[in-house]
């Protein structure tokens, strides 16, 4: 087919995925144009630094390829060619140092996205990367490319196409999942497109909502299922949000497709054996009030004894035992998940057997998906980006491959 600098492709999305590819695009001599619906790229990832970049983890590997669960099959060879350390080492090669958090979570020293955006589309720029902003792809008219632009309707074409347009999450950063009928339409298979490490409903009364909402839930442990997490999360208006529900949130949210509900229980004092607690609880209560009993006894208060109070049967607070058991064991019902819009990723999209190993669709030879555009999910971390930078440069490598004339 020729030398490569001779073919055009076009990228369209310009998140990390997106990126991505047409970095490895320009570094192969291909002339690369991305095209984005927004006014400037990397919208979604500047707003996922805002309260600190957590670019990767620096866990063992086999425990960061079990993050993706029932993904892993697919996802690891993707990160076999530019895993966690692989990604460090390119943060570090644009002028931006990292360290580990004492979670083991990977930042920028500065926390923030903005510098390493900055960093990378000089870079990009200087590679020749065209940038085609506020194009919103409209699918294809026969074998052109369709935009809705600020001048109209534009038409493109190229040898090749990159899409890497996100899942359905924060429509207004540019991810909105309209290209799922387009791909649809040419008898592309898509998984349903579903909400992944967001918040979930719950039925609180209005006294607790009204006192507690926007409050945290701190030094607790989760149970749902055969795990269990510690953290925090967040009380609501509607429900709860927050990182130990986001590390749940995949086998919660098939729960509740399933059932119609969830329950996960609760352990309000992780770090006090049921044994010495129910001793604590079964002290009269004299003249103590529930709120000072709960304080003096069980150590809760606030949120802990708001919720405690909410969601246990009155009648469960005169018998120690059943309150011990609740305070270990809190059942909390969990009833919807939020909307697409408001969770930070989506699971589903682009089927993997739909795609070769170079994560080119076989229906439609000479176009890649990348990014959260594909059939994967994973909790929050800094696992979700580093799967999307190693997808883009999957897609970018096998565009140039393809274009090459090698065999794929």
């Amino acid at each position: 087919m020729g030398e490569i600098k001779s073919h055009k492709v076009a990228v369209i999305g310009g998140g990390p995925a997106g990126l991505m590819a047409a970095e490895m695009l320009l570094s192969g001599g291909a002339r690369v144009d991305l095209f984005d619906a927004m006014p400037t790229v990397g919208r979604k990832f500047l707003m996922a630094g805002r309260g600190g970049l957590n670019i990767t983890h620096s866990e063992p590997h086999e425990a960061f390829l079990s993050r993706y669960a029932r993904h892993r099959a697919d996802v690891e060879p993707l990160l076999a060619g530019f895993g966690p350390e692989a990604l460090r080492a390119w943060v570090h090669e644009l002028g931006i140092e990292t360290f580990v958090g004492t979670s083991g979570r990977v930042f920028p020293t500065e926390m923030k996205a903005a510098p390493l955006l900055r960093a990378w589309l000089r870079r990009l720029r200087a590679a020749g990367l065209k940038l085609h902003m506020r194009h919103r792809w409209q699918g294809w008219d026969g074998q052109n490319l369709t935009f809705a632009a600020p001048v109209g309707a534009v038409t493109a074409t190229a040898d090749a196409v990159v899409l890497a347009l996100g899942g359905g999450s924060w429509p207004q950063l540019g991810s909105d999942g309209a290209w799922v009928k387009f791909l649809q339409e040419r008898d592309v298979t898509i998984a349903p497109l579903l909400p992944a490490n967001g918040g979930f409903d719950v039925a609180w009364s209005e006294h607790f909502r009204t006192k507690f909402a926007g409050q945290p839930v701190k030094t607790i442990t989760a149970r749902f299922g055969e795990s269990t997490r510690k953290g925090e999360f967040i009380v609501t208006d509607t429900g709860v949000e927050g990182g130990l529900i986001y590390t749940l949130s995949a086998p919660i949210r098939d729960e509740i497709a399933a059932k119609g509900k969830a329950v996960v229980h609760l352990d309000l004092a992780p770090t006090r054996d049921a044994k010495s607690l129910l001793q604590e609880l079964s002290r009269p209560r004299g003249k103590n009030s529930l709120a000072n009993y709960l304080r003096k006894y069980a150590g809760l208060d606030g949120v802990k004894a708001g919720m405690l109070r909410d969601l246990l049967p009155a009648a469960d607070f005169d018998s120690p035992e059943r309150l011990a058991a609740a305070i270990k064991a809190l059942p909390l019902p969990l009833i919807a998940a939020r909307p697409l819009a408001e969770v930070i990723s989506t699971a589903g999209g682009v089927k993997f057997g739909e795609l070769d190993a170079n994560l080119m669709v076989r229906a439609l030879p000479g176009v890649f998906c990348a990014g959260e555009m594909l059939d994967w999910e994973a909790p929050t971390g800094g696992y979700l980006l580093t799967a999307c930078f190693a997808s883009g440069r999957t897609a970018g490598a096998g565009a140039l491959k393809w274009l090459s004339g090698g065999n794929i």
